[in-house]
């Protein structure tokens, strides 16, 4: 669900008990819709990430801290002259709408008491993040907004801060419930969660489709209500205006039967029966945090490397292509044997046939002697046209024969480029995007950086993790990465592991000599999967072998290796495993 305004105000009450009073250290902006302020209190250090981002806009105090971009963008230099060493002063929200107000002390450069306001502004598309200072005048906005884009509400520098327009529901906090039903009941012709949708601020569809449930059992027209069920209505609508005058809100996170995350809420949800299970979260922040940590990280991804995305998706149409024309030509190559048969026939009768026909009919001998009809070119001897046809068989054979190759070439190719396009899903670094990048370069899939724009850089170490048992285990983060980890790093008796048929990091455990016990491995096994595409997947195969047991074929791509002898373990991927065997926490 988008992060909605029941939610929000729940969130601006812990985030204001939390940091109210914290010092601004440092502002980053790890993408060109997300600013990071860390902030520093007596009860802690604390990195609040602030996100514009169209597909999941929110804010919240975060863990898992993106990597910032080797020079800072123009807009993080701004907030930092305005933002460093200032004092939050309050956190609050404009009423149920998703708009959170950030409020600082701060000091200007001349050494002058000021207050800023940080305007966050949830609203998909539209969202933003908007510096004001104490008289409400913009000093800047992540995406600035000018006539052409709104001729209603302009975000320029040196303008007034204009809140968006009102849509004018009902704050449930101001009203009483009474008042609540009287507005929702306003519209009989819609379903009751559309029509609370629209009534009252700061619902979602969530909420909504929820309130319905649980007053109809499911969503009524509103007109058809009983008086019974208006009484449900109402005594549900003050429920909720008991629980956001009082903090009663808690955090929940819906998730499916295999565990994975579909939504959140601030209250338990049953309208999903048990096909989701609600389960409750520490805080409102580590609830959004753990949400949108894989989602966002791969939008962060997608923004950087946007030139290797679109170079392997033109790669991948034009690879398609060819190979669908290819499998055309070579099914047609599959009627060569009737070409030789047509010859052999041809020659076989050269004593009984004359030129100038324009067929011949004779008996197949490979088919009971049943007459074939072969075409002839009148202007040819009967010889001539049995050559004919032993020529036109033996290209059909040389083709097949090369389209084979060309085929397999092909495909080999298009699990290359799936390989580097998963192992580009998961890079969280500049540093590993640049090593992709690289890859690519010497592939011959993007042209060499010019000399003068090449940076020296020092390889990138695999990923290590420790097992529970004391072995290292070490998770190749790109294809020349896995070669090397797998061919040249990896000991005899060091056993390598790899999900079946999915593309995915090579994992290597260090033996060093000793016997590898079972634990060991399932834990290397839930690493290869979740450093894979089966990453958000149930029951994933991953197979496993003594890296002696490995051999590179002759002319391969970076990262493909075949072995012939191995085990199968199957498992389901879980991230806070992981995290817990990660020496990089």
């Amino acid at each position: 669900m988008p992060l909605d305004g029941f939610f929000l105000h729940f969130l601006t009450d812990e985030l204001n008990r939390t940091l109210t009073g914290s010092r601004v250290d440092k502002v980053h902006q790890p993408s060109k819709d997300e600013l990071l302020l860390q902030l520093r209190s007596r009860n802690g250090a604390y990195r609040l990430l602030l996100s514009a981002s169209a597909n999941c806009p929110r804010v919240h105090i975060t863990e898992n801290a993106p990597e910032n971009p080797p020079n800072p963008p123009m807009f993080c230099m701004l907030m930092r002259k305005h933002l460093n060493a200032a004092v939050v002063s309050n956190i609050s929200q404009s009423e149920l709408d998703r708009i959170m107000f950030i409020d600082f002390n701060a000091t200007n450069e001349i050494g002058d008491r000021v207050t800023l306001r940080l305007c966050v502004e949830i609203m998909h598309k539209h969202s933003n993040i908007i510096l004001t200072n104490g008289d409400g005048v913009i000093i800047d906005a992540v995406r600035r907004v000018d006539m052409t884009q709104s001729s209603y509400r302009q975000v320029l520098p040196s303008l007034s801060y204009v809140p968006p327009p009102a849509q004018g529901k009902l704050d449930l906090r101001a009203v009483t419930p009474d008042h609540a039903v009287l507005r929702v009941l306003s519209t009989p012709e819609k379903p009751l969660s559309s029509s609370l949708l629209s009534a009252v601020q700061g619902a979602s569809p969530l909420i909504c489709r929820e309130i319905a449930e649980k007053v109809c059992g499911g969503d009524a027209i509103t007109g058809s209500l009983t008086s019974s069920q208006q009484e449900k209505l109402k005594a549900e609508l003050e429920a909720l205006r008991d629980m956001l005058l009082n903090g009663g809100g808690q955090p929940y996170i819906l998730t499916d039967k295999n565990g994975k995350p579909t939504d959140f809420s601030f209250t338990y949800i049953t309208q999903y029966g048990f096909s989701v299970m609600p389960k409750k979260a520490e805080s409102f922040s580590k609830l959004l945090d753990g949400f949108y940590f894989e989602r966002d990280r791969f939008d962060r991804t997608r923004q950087r490397a946007d030139d290797i995305l679109k170079v392997l998706a033109n790669a991948v149409t034009r690879i398609s292509k060819k190979l669908s024309l290819q499998k055309a030509e070579l099914e047609k190559c599959g009627e060569k044997e009737t070409l030789r048969v047509k010859a052999e026939l041809i020659n076989a009768n050269l004593s009984s046939l004359t030129k100038g026909a324009v067929f011949y009919e004779l008996p197949n001998y490979y088919d009971e002697m049943k007459p074939l009809r072969i075409a002839a070119d009148p202007t040819l001897t009967p010889a001539a046209n049995a050559q004919r046809y032993y020529k036109e068989y033996r290209k059909a054979k040389t083709a097949e024969r090369m389209l084979t190759g060309l085929i397999e070439s092909g495909e080999q190719e298009l699990i290359y480029l799936e390989t580097v396009a998963d192992l580009l899903s998961r890079a969280d670094t500049h540093a590993e995007l640049d090593a992709i990048r690289a890859e690519l370069e010497d592939a011959g899939y993007l042209k060499h950086k010019r000399k003068n724009d090449q940076k020296r850089q020092k390889p990138l170490p695999p990923i290590e993790y420790m097992s529970s048992d004391g072995f290292r285990i070490f998770v190749g983060r790109n294809n020349t990465q896995n070669d090397a980890l797998s061919l040249k790093l990896a000991k005899g008796g060091d056993l390598w592991l790899h999900t079946q048929k999915i593309p995915g990091s090579h994992v290597i455990i260090e033996s060093q000599g000793r016997d590898i016990p079972p634990g060991t491995i399932e834990e290397a096994a839930m690493l290869a999967a979740y450093h894979s595409r089966a990453r958000e997947s149930s029951q994933v195969p991953v197979d496993y072998t003594l890296a002696k047991n490995l051999k590179k074929p002759q002319g391969a791509r970076p990262g493909k290796v075949i072995y012939h002898v191995y085990s199968t373990i199957t498992l389901t991927p879980d991230r806070e495993t992981v995290r817990k065997l990660s020496l990089q926490k």
